[in-house]
């Protein structure tokens, strides 16, 4: 079976779950997306590890793995999203030591947060994408997919940017000294969502 590459499009809440996120990825080469739910933990360590510019003030769970595999000169070399079972996910991470290759199961949001922190690559298999996979401007209803699913699926397919766009409005009244320093009280409060929002303010402006 052939592998697709995938790139990370973004995270959204869902307004009509309580709790859920969902987690897009996009074919390097093609249109179709891949939507994962997740919770709200892995959703934010994602966030912050694609918000290069925050740094917790202690580290998250998937940081202190990827500080204990440097320590024992472990690498992640890839991701792969190898099966789906009743609108599950399932991934393994391919590491490496001493050009040694071993492959560990793993949740698919704890996998993408790890290859995000070791610049690692993520795949999928053809059939997965086919099966699975949507293109979020033709709204198509899917088989097999959760009821949690197709309610994030409906909201990003209407209202992808509106959310962001009604809170980012909140930030523009402020000057650039003080988002710098709401963005520090953000961070170290471990209020990481909001403190993606007013990086995402400070970076238009710096532009």
């Amino acid at each position: 079976m052939s592998l697709v590459k995938l790139n990370i499009k973004g995270i959204s809440y869902s307004q009509t779950q309580n709790g859920a996120y969902a987690l897009i990825l996009s074919e390097v080469d093609g249109e179709r997306k891949l939507p994962i739910v997740i919770g709200a933990f892995e959703a934010q360590s994602i966030a912050i590890a694609l918000e290069k510019e925050i740094k917790p003030p202690r580290p998250l769970t998937h940081d202190l793995f990827k500080s204990f595999a440097d320590r024992f000169e472990i690498q992640v070399k890839q991701v792969i999203i190898h099966k789906l079972v009743d609108g599950v996910f399932f991934s393994s991470i391919i590491c490496e030591r001493d050009k040694i290759e071993e492959i560990i199961d793993a949740r698919t949001s704890d996998a993408i947060a790890l290859a995000l922190r070791f610049n690692a690559p993520i795949f999928t298999y053809k059939n997965i994408l086919e099966k699975a996979g949507i293109y979020l401007k033709s709204s198509p209803q899917k088989k097999g997919k959760t009821d949690t699913e197709q309610a994030i699926l409906e909201q990003l397919m209407t209202d992808d940017t509106e959310s962001t766009k009604k809170t980012s409005k909140s930030y523009k009244s402020y000057s650039l000294k003080e988002l710098n320093s709401m963005l520090d009280k953000a961070v170290n409060s471990e209020d990481y969502e909001k403190a993606a929002l007013i990086r995402d303010e400070i970076s238009k402006r710096e532009k």
